[in-house]
């Protein structure tokens, strides 16, 4: 235990230092540096607390982790997000919690964690903090990722920046799945009287490999903003646009998209859409989710797809499938092949497979 302890400080430790060595440090990466310290500090305390009491003291990594988070996450989705002192009273709960912790010198253990003893009722107040903390900022933030995925790909018309928030995704199932379990191990240990040593290993180890993830992909990270100044009109259930006015609108869009094919350019956003077309992000946004019913990813790449399959047929010979995949307004051989599958049901290759087994009927 003592190992992981050590080792989770100089990680941490060694993470942040290469955060605040980046030579263009963001509001998230600024957040994630003092996460990254305070990490380190708790597993010193921890250190700290074998060696003294030969036992970690009880801590709560949840009241660390859920409001860091969910600070990070809005950091990154929200391009208004400021760093203010009113925010460090998220972590006044884990404080109260730690210093309680070392005045009544309380261990970190489910082996006696339900016994009735003097401290007992400082134990129930931890686990209920817990489980609220884990529930209330997980749950926000989770919705912040998902409709900033959203957002995202009514924005954008390619897979990679869709995939910039992807490992967010990950961080928030695992984190959960690690939380749920310390939670259902905690609720089998009150209903069966079970004896575990071995908790504080858990919690830990969970904690170590977070430092890593958190490290790593932090690294490559870039925030992905969206500037929307009509972000308040993207309801559609109070929208001011006329039938005739929607009418407009659609066949405006579908006249440009079959005669200018602005589907070709890779780096095509609802931005540049808006601004050729002249129309407001927020109207072509309802246009596409109401009245068409796609979003704008989906609706500039089943055009894609479209002018794969025609090329296909007409130039198979001439170019590769992955030449022609980026002729279409692909950015890469991969969303090519993700995309093209998820809308035909096909690879690009096993559709031409098709292709040949009707040729040879």
């Amino acid at each position: 235990m003592e190992v992981i302890a050590w080792l989770g400080v100089s990680h941490g430790l060694f993470a942040a230092i290469l955060m605040m060595a980046k030579r263009e440090r963001s509001v998230s990466d600024q957040i994630l540096t003092a996460w990254l310290c305070l990490l380190a500090f708790e597993f010193l305390s921890c250190a700290i607390d074998i060696r003294i009491f030969e036992t970690p003291l009880l801590s709560s990594s949840f009241l660390l982790f859920n409001p860091a988070f969910y600070l990070y996450v809005k950091s990154l989705t929200d391009e208004s997000f400021k760093l203010k002192y009113i925010q460090l009273l998220h972590l006044l709960p884990f404080i109260a919690f730690k210093i309680t912790a070392y005045i009544l010198q309380e261990p970190y253990s489910l082996k006696f964690f339900f016994d009735p003893d003097a401290t007992i009722w400082f134990r129930y107040s931890f686990s209920a903090a817990s489980i609220i903390s884990w529930i209330s900022y997980n749950t926000v933030s989770a919705i912040i990722v998902f409709r900033h995925r959203k957002k995202l790909r009514n924005e954008f018309s390619t897979l990679e920046y869709d995939t910039k928030l992807g490992w967010l995704l990950f961080v928030v199932v695992f984190y959960n799945l690690f939380c749920g379990i310390a939670v259902i191990i905690g609720i089998n240990a009150v209903l069966f009287n079970i004896k575990i040593p071995i908790t504080n290993i858990y919690i830990y180890s969970v904690m170590l490999l977070l430092v890593y993830i958190l490290g790593f992909y932090r690294l490559m990270q870039k925030r992905v903003l969206i500037k929307d100044d009509d972000a308040e009109q993207i309801k559609y259930r109070r929208s001011v646009l006329t039938k005739n006015q929607k009418t407009v609108i659609k066949n405006k869009l579908l006249e440009h998209f079959k005669n200018e094919r602005p589907y070709l350019d890779p780096e095509l956003n609802m931005s540049m859409l808006s601004d050729y077309l002249k129309i407001p992000k927020y109207q072509l946004t309802e246009v596409l989710n109401v009245d068409i019913g796609k979003n704008f990813f989906r609706f500039v790449n089943e055009y894609r797809v479209e002018e794969v399959k025609k090329q296909l047929i007409e130039k198979k010979d001439i170019y590769s499938i992955e030449a022609i995949g980026y002729e279409c307004g692909f950015s890469s051989k991969s969303s090519f092949f993700t995309v093209f599958k998820n809308i035909t049901g096909y690879t690009p290759a096993g559709y031409v497979d098709v292709l040949k087994k009707n040729s040879d009927k």
